[in-house]
């Protein structure tokens, strides 16, 4: 609803993973470049994980829209894994274009070989991308496993690519899953975006969106960066609802303080703040007993030592007194 105040096309900061609006910091280029390397070498199995909002869907689309243009390259792009294994079998087949034949799961597997050893002597990869691989079920990722024994003697005939947030690295490390965590030739975790690519990622997606001028201030920047921690998702939410405050306001630049109330709104960087009132109390607490301990030691005797105790004492009960209200006015 704001796009026309600004001078926009179109909604520069829609949560969808358009392509369009790729922007590939430098963790985002190197899982890229692993990704694109693993299956071109034919590494068989390869793992990418991530915090949720990272970007690692939009990714996957990008790695995609690169993938399938020359026909070189046939992809099946799983992204809701709570199947069954005979839909799970029926989908990769029905999104690689293969017509499905037989009655029980061991036609599917022998016609499914013929197929890969098929495109194998056309010189075609395929690739199979489980999005969202954390949700996999036991059963479901034994299935993969076993389908990545489909191999000749020179080459894997069909690469795996399984995308997940970070509990995916807690199940493959189940000993259970100790054969598939074995077959694994290449691993990335994706990390968020630094405070200049959070600036970059929002000037490039402003840019693609039409914009002539800037729509946020150098301040306003720096705190969608404190408020997001750089992961793109956030980035969007944020930019999105700072750009309502700022149109709600007749504002043609976002400065910070509309930035700060569209967090506010969203109730991001409240944990942050927590974090840091307990670790500074905590560090204090630490601080004051070492020292009480080093007097007492030290040499500077014990009266020296029980007027500091007592002196502290007092102090923490103000202290404490005015972080319970702190902590009141933030929560």
């Amino acid at each position: 609803m704001y796009e026309t105040f600004y001078g926009l096309n179109e909604n520069p900061f829609n949560v969808t993973p358009d392509p369009k609006f790729i922007y590939l910091g430098e963790k985002h280029r190197e899982a890229f470049a692993h990704l694109l390397y693993g299956i071109r070498e034919n590494k068989g199995f390869i793992v990418l994980t991530g915090e949720v909002g990272t970007g690692k869907t939009t990714l996957i689309h990008y790695l995609l829209g690169q993938l399938n243009g020359d026909g070189t390259v046939k992809t099946a792009f799983l992204f809701n894994p709570k199947l069954s294994v005979e839909d799970f079998i029926k989908y990769v087949f029905r999104d690689l274009g293969v017509k499905i034949y037989g009655n029980s799961k061991g036609d599917y597997i022998r016609y499914f070989h013929s197929y890969l050893i098929n495109a194998y002597g056309l010189n075609v990869k395929v690739v199979l991308i489980v999005d969202e691989a954390q949700g996999l079920s036991p059963e479901l990722l034994e299935e993969i496993r076993l389908l990545s024994n489909l191999e000749t003697s020179r080459s894997k005939l069909i690469q795996i690519i399984l995308i997940g947030q970070p509990e995916l690295d807690k199940t493959l490390y189940d000993p259970n899953f100790r054969q598939i965590r074995q077959r694994i030739n290449m691993r990335y975790h994706l990390s968020p975006l630094s405070e200049r690519e959070t600036k970059e990622y929002i000037e490039q997606r402003l840019r693609i969106a039409g914009a002539k001028n800037p729509l946020f201030t150098e301040r306003a920047m720096k705190e969608i960066c404190k408020r997001s921690g750089g992961i793109p998702r956030l980035i969007n939410i944020l930019c999105d609802n700072s750009l309502l405050n700022g149109f709600a306001q007749d504002k043609k630049v976002v400065d910070k303080k509309s930035v700060k109330e569209a967090a506010k709104d969203l109730r991001l960087g409240k944990k942050s703040r927590r974090i840091w009132m307990f670790g500074f109390l905590f560090m204090g607490i630490i601080g004051a007993g070492l020292l009480g301990v080093y007097l007492y030691q030290s040499g500077h005797g014990l009266w020296l030592y029980e007027n500091f105790v007592s002196g502290l004492q007092n102090f923490y009960g103000i202290f404490f007194n005015g972080f319970q209200n702190a902590f009141k006015y933030f929560r």
